[in-house]
């Protein structure tokens, strides 16, 4: 993206993004491109050391900043209350990548709902919640975009990822409902929908992780996808054909086909991508 594009996104309002899950993998590594791209960027998570560490380790060549500002995304009144500092000292948001998510570990066959309970916490209300704070905030400025971090497991079922997946399942499912209403209002509403990237969060899956791509590149391709137009930002381009094959197959086609790929890859817990 060339600084012409950033100043298009950003319109005249000052240059301010908010990146939740900004603590590791694509949330870090998406601040720091934001970063590098001339951003004055609000990092969210829990851990507060690792805001700073970030914040510290921009490369020198950097025209912009990352700002620590940590908050828990299940805790309503502390994201009301981040928002409100975010934009008191910095200025309005103009941008979010609501990226916080996690991939509960299940010990146990079927369906854990502990897992699916955290998954939901976190990747559904950690992503609703401070998407109806921003709404409200670039609605009445009548310009904003917001990225929602959501996966490609999200677009059909597949076995081992019923927590995550359809915590996934749930957030695009929200976004795509919420599109319309943020058109009429002047915000764009994007889904980031990402295949398997090498993040300490994937790292520690046991499962075959096929078309796997580094997070710095996750990150390139989610920023210059933010200044285009358009809805979606899914990759790798062949992962994110095949899981949208499998959303138009009959569910005979797509049972067998799953089925087949399942033992082709092997067993294993939580698997999906992003």
């Amino acid at each position: 993206m060339t600084s012409l594009e950033i100043d298009r996104l950003a319109g005249t309002a000052p240059r301010v993004a908010w990146v939740t899950g900004a603590s590791s993998g694509i949330g870090a590594a998406v601040a720091v491109e934001l970063a590098r791209r001339g951003w004055t960027v609000a990092a969210s998570a829990r851990r507060t050391e690792r805001l700073e560490a970030l914040a510290q380790s921009l490369p020198g060549e950097a025209s912009g900043r990352i700002v620590a500002h940590p908050v828990d995304v299940t805790d309503a009144d502390g994201l009301a209350a981040t928002v409100n500092a975010i934009e008191r000292v910095h200025g309005p948001i103009t941008l979010a990548f609501l990226n916080a998510g996690v991939a509960p570990g299940s010990d146990a066959g079927g369906l854990d709902l502990a897992a699916l309970e955290q998954a939901l916490a976190v990747n559904l209300m950690g992503v609703a919640r401070p998407l109806s704070l921003l709404m409200d905030r670039m609605a009445a400025r009548g310009q904003g975009t917001i990225a929602v971090n959501a996966s490609l497991v999200g677009y059909r079922g597949l076995p081992g990822a019923a927590a995550y997946g359809a915590s996934k399942a749930a957030a695009i499912h929200l976004c795509e409902s919420l599109a319309f209403d943020c058109a009429r209002h002047g915000i764009a509403l994007k889904l980031v929908a990402p295949g398997f990237v090498d993040t300490p969060m994937v790292a520690g899956q046991s499962f075959a992780k096929p078309m796997m791509i580094a997070v710095e590149d996750a990150a390139r391709r989610i920023v210059d996808g933010l200044g285009r137009p358009g809805f979606e930002i899914a990759f790798p381009r062949r992962m994110a054909w095949l899981v949208k094959l499998l959303r138009v197959l009959p569910y005979p086609a797509y049972a067998w086909l799953v089925a087949r790929l399942d033992r082709r890859l092997g067993k294993g817990r939580n698997r999906g991508p992003g």
